[in-house]
């Protein structure tokens, strides 16, 4: 049998690679810039593979950082119940879980 973190990873993966299975958050800080920029970093998020114990902790593959432009760009996978209004109580298990993707600039977190 898999550890959840796998079964999380997998689906963490797809969610950034399709944006099917959850929504996306883009903050005011990017959403102000230009469309372009918006479309490459969103590119940038979806290809997203420099995973290490300093930025993947649980595993799971929800977080990751890059420079774009001269700034940082954060991005994060949350975990919430069908109803986006608690933390899942399951993140592997996709019945029970909404993601949510929120893609940031570094001083917005």
């Amino acid at each position: 049998m898999w550890k959840s973190s796998k079964i999380i990873q997998l689906i963490n993966d797809n969610f950034r690679r399709t944006l099917q299975g959850g929504k996306v958050v883009l903050t005011r800080g990017i959403r102000a810039l230009p469309k372009m920029e918006i479309a490459e970093i969103m590119l940038k998020v979806s290809r997203y593979n420099d995973f290490t114990i300093a930025n993947d902790i649980y595993d799971e593959r929800d977080y990751g950082s890059f420079e774009y432009h001269g700034k940082k760009i954060i991005w994060k996978i949350d975990y919430y119940d069908k109803n986006y209004e608690y933390a899942s109580e399951n993140p592997a298990d996709v019945t029970k879980t909404n993601r949510v993707l929120t893609i940031m600039l570094a001083d917005e977190y």
